[in-house]
């Protein structure tokens, strides 16, 4: 070693003079907590089971924060899993459930990749979708002998509703990977899953409109473009979502998106979300809409600009413009599309639009079957179909949506984290 690059007995003496060891000598033990990543539609997660996890669920929030290296990062997640964007930094918690007639609980958690916080107010979709592959690869679900496919009905916590998710199963009753089926965002193929949600209405209000009107008007006093009027449905199935007539984005006549930057587009994005927040009666003022970010989600909705969908979506999460859409995202919207009157009804029922394509069902007997309507994000294009129901005294609701997804096991073992 030359003399330049040596450092002396007594330099190291004055180093740690000058920075005490001691102040770094502080001891936080690592823990390790059972775990599975997935990729999991369109999204990546940590799926853990309920039992590894402490029982009082205020005292997750460490732990996961820890596990994804929210804690501290600005955004970048380095001294963690998570893969810094709202779509790669999720958890999926599951147990096997006593309720009857349901298979397992799933609650979902939304790590924010840019500050240390979790939010557990709504669901994710495209993280459900392996929580049937993982039920089945973790036993909690046994299938029986020769089944080439099962049914797997989850119970979501976080907005108590029913899922029922169809799985192909390998020979040996496990989670078949490998398939044709490919989506949209997803590179190569797998099997397909099937998932329903099954009477989404209400996942948070109750209600599937919970203003009471199928489409409202407000103003918005945006930061960027001032008063700007808007043509939004505040629907809740799945989870709430503002859904906004993008052609309402006006300002001097001239359509703000998509001529905004992006930088503008996300602010006016968030500040008519916090405002739906407050109308959907999940927050008192937009101060503290602003503190939950997860719900409501919002979305800009166009009519659609060719045949091969019918309607085109811009999503937002956390903030920022979705890569693709949310699983639920396109469930609201699918709902939403059957629904006369919404903004998606008014703009998927354009000239391209030939007939009604919504199933249905008479107390509970199918009269007519779903067509797969397609809604085309910034990705590719997401189909879904709807089955209305109708009982004796004439009312009608949404009686499921359901999606096509796909799902893979991308590691199995321990995951660290520091308490």
């Amino acid at each position: 070693m030359s003399t330049a690059a040596t450092i002396s007995i007594a330099e190291t003496c004055a180093i740690s003079k000058s920075f005490p060891l001691k102040q770094f000598a502080s001891y936080s033990p690592r823990h390790s907590l059972p775990a599975v990543w997935m990729r999991s539609g369109t999204s990546k997660g940590l799926f853990i089971h309920r039992h590894d996890l402490p029982d009082a669920m205020e005292e997750w929030a460490p732990i996961l924060l820890s596990v994804m290296g929210s804690s501290g990062s600005r955004g970048k997640q380095i001294d963690g899993i998570g893969g810094a964007t709202s779509t790669t930094s999720k958890v999926a918690v599951i147990a096997k459930s006593t309720r009857p007639g349901i298979d397992v609980d799933y609650t979902f958690v939304q790590v924010a990749p840019d500050q240390a916080k979790i939010d557990m107010t709504g669901n994710c979709g495209n993280i459900a979708s392996g929580v049937g592959p993982f039920s089945l690869d973790e036993g909690l679900v046994v299938a029986m002998p020769d089944q080439s496919e099962i049914n797997v009905r989850i119970f979501n916590t976080n907005t108590q509703q029913t899922i029922l998710e169809t799985i192909q199963l390998s020979p040996g009753g496990k989670f078949r990977e490998d398939g044709v089926c490919h989506i949209p965002g997803v590179e190569g193929t797998s099997s397909p899953i099937k998932v329903a949600f099954l009477k989404p209405a209400g996942s948070m209000t109750g209600k599937m409109f919970p203003s009471g009107a199928t489409q409202d008007t407000f103003t918005v006093q945006s930061t960027v473009f001032g008063a700007v009027h808007i043509r939004v449905s505040l629907v809740d199935a799945a989870n709430p979502f503002v859904l906004v007539d993008s052609d309402s984005l006006k300002v001097n006549g001239k359509r703000v998106w998509p001529i905004a930057s992006e930088h503008e587009l996300i602010a006016l994005a968030e500040e008519i979300r916090r405002e739906g927040a407050v109308r959907f009666g999940l927050a008192s003022d937009v101060e503290s809409a602003a503190l939950t970010r997860g719900t409501p989600k919002i979305a800009f909705l166009s009519a659609p600009t060719h045949e091969s969908s019918d309607i085109d979506v811009l999503a937002f999460s956390m903030g920022n413009p979705h890569p693709s859409i949310q699983m639920t995202g396109a469930v609201c919207i699918g709902a939403a599309m059957a629904i006369h009157g919404t903004v998606a009804w008014q703009l998927s029922n354009g000239p391209l639009c030939q007939s009604p394509k919504y199933g249905m069902k008479i107390e509970g007997q199918s009269i007519a079957s779903p067509v797969p309507v397609r809604i085309r994000h910034p990705a590719g294009v997401i189909e879904t179909e709807t089955t209305l129901g109708m009982k004796g005294e004439g009312n009608i609701d949404v009686e499921q949506v359901a999606v096509i997804r796909t799902a893979r096991r991308l590691f199995e073992g321990n995951v660290f984290y520091r308490a």
